[in-house]
């Protein structure tokens, strides 16, 4: 072909070359450099089977099959106790009565499980969380700021708010600034407070005596409904 040099010997295959490109092939990696295996085709599991230790996805009580426990304290739908049954002779008296096994209790030994209508159950227990969430009572801390040359409207004011906040279930802290030459009159901000104390003594009391920190003089009052 012109323009193409052939040097002679380079398409000549002899045993001896086809061997040391067979050995080439049958080299192994330098040390320090592990070789890793291919992963195998081990079949997976599936993913939506439950495990046998599982819980409901509610995250409530164990039922039925997922009950760990191999015996169990047996109360019936009746509310009569059984006794202690094998757990999967349990589960088949609620089933036969088309009902659920749900553990109450799981601490004890051995645990308690009650043959009941789980959905209703679990109806009754969201029930009484709401009317638990209800009777709670957040309480806030309500601040009322006064000066010790508040004139006696203004105090009337005060009061009737602080005396608000005391029937609603709050605290209420009444902080008295004191500046210059008021400092001089202390008495007249303890006499202010002991007054407030007696105006609401009916819906709350003081935690404790009057204090005065740095140019403050403070006193927490707390309801007494």
């Amino acid at each position: 072909m012109p323009g193409i040099k052939l040097i002679p010997g380079t398409w000549n295959l002899t045993p001896e070359t086809c061997k040391r490109r067979s050995n080439i092939s049958k080299l192994t990696l330098p040390p320090g450099r592990p070789s890793y295996p291919r992963p195998s085709s081990a079949p997976s599991r599936d993913q939506s089977a439950p495990r046998a230790d599982s819980r409901p996805k509610d995250d409530g009580p164990r039922i039925n099959r997922f009950i760990r426990a191999l015996e169990v304290r047996v109360i019936n739908h009746d509310g009569e106790m059984l006794g202690v049954l094998a757990t999967r002779d349990a589960l088949a008296r609620a089933q036969e009565v088309g009902l659920d096994l749900v553990e109450v209790n799981p601490t004890a030994q051995p645990p308690v499980c009650k043959i009941l209508d789980y959905g209703k159950y679990k109806y009754e227990e969201q029930k009484k969380k709401k009317e638990a969430k209800k009777k709670q009572k957040i309480i806030e801390v309500k601040e009322i700021k006064l000066r010790p040359s508040i004139d006696d409207h203004d105090l009337v004011v005060k009061i009737k708010q602080i005396h608000k906040f005391l029937d609603q279930g709050d605290k209420v802290k009444v902080s008295m600034r004191f500046r210059g030459r008021e400092f001089a009159h202390e008495k007249i901000g303890r006499d202010i407070m002991a007054r407030i104390q007696k105006e609401v003594a009916d819906v709350g009391k003081a935690e404790a005596e009057p204090k005065m920190e740095s140019s403050h003089l403070l006193m927490m009052l707390s309801s007494t409904k």
